[in-house]
């Protein structure tokens, strides 16, 4: 099991405005890399999102450009599965901040580890990221970048050993969950597959 968790706080409403991330990379079922950088957006902070992550313009001031930031970010990411929860919004932030620089997209597939907790553990209330990390016993900081991308990572983890398998083709098909993929200037999300209804029979 190899998969790199990510998660992204943005300095506004913009998906373009990234201004910290977090990454963790997870091999056999464990977390042995991190990364963290907060980001210069290059734009302004709303006051909303200030006080989801309590990030300021000062605080990145002298931060690193998603630009600046790409060389590296890239080689935690391209060819990689990426995972991270809500993930229509952290790619959203990769393809809008690449569009923004004139950047390639890397090569990568993607899961969403909000769908695949409503697959895994349909009977929570819902599944908010801080949701699920009660349900596993999982203390953390909310909207810290890396703490984030650790819980995710945690959250497949569970997922996986829930399904008792270390298999990600074995693991989909129990979740009936298709991945997405980021490619040359395109994508298409991850799909949740229904389940088949029986069919009756009559005599």
């Amino acid at each position: 099991m190899q998969f790199v968790s990510i998660d992204f706080e943005t300095a506004n409403e913009k998906r373009s405005s990234p201004c910290a991330i977090g990454i963790a990379v997870v091999d056999g079922g464990q977390i042995v890399d991190e990364y963290y950088s907060l980001i210069n957006p290059m734009t302004h902070f709303s006051p909303f999102n200030q006080r989801i992550h309590g990030i300021t313009e000062d605080d990145t001031a002298d931060a690193p450009t998603f630009a600046e930031l790409w060389e590296t970010l890239e080689s935690y990411l391209s060819n990689k599965l990426v995972v991270a929860h809500n993930a229509s919004f952290d790619m959203s932030v990769i393809r809008h901040t690449l569009d923004q620089f004139n950047l390639t997209y890397p090569e990568m597939d993607y899961l969403c580890t909000a769908n695949i907790s409503r697959r895994v553990w349909p009977e929570l209330a819902n599944h908010k990221l801080n949701t699920v990390a009660s349900h596993h016993g999982i203390q953390f900081k909310h909207h810290h970048a890396l703490e984030d991308a650790r819980v995710a990572a945690e959250i497949l983890i569970q997922a996986f050993q829930t399904y008792d398998t270390d298999e990600l083709d074995i693991f989909l098909r129990k979740c009936r969950i298709s991945k997405g993929r980021i490619y040359n200037h395109g994508y298409f999300p991850p799909k949740s597959k229904r389940a088949k209804r029986s069919r009756k029979i009559y005599f």
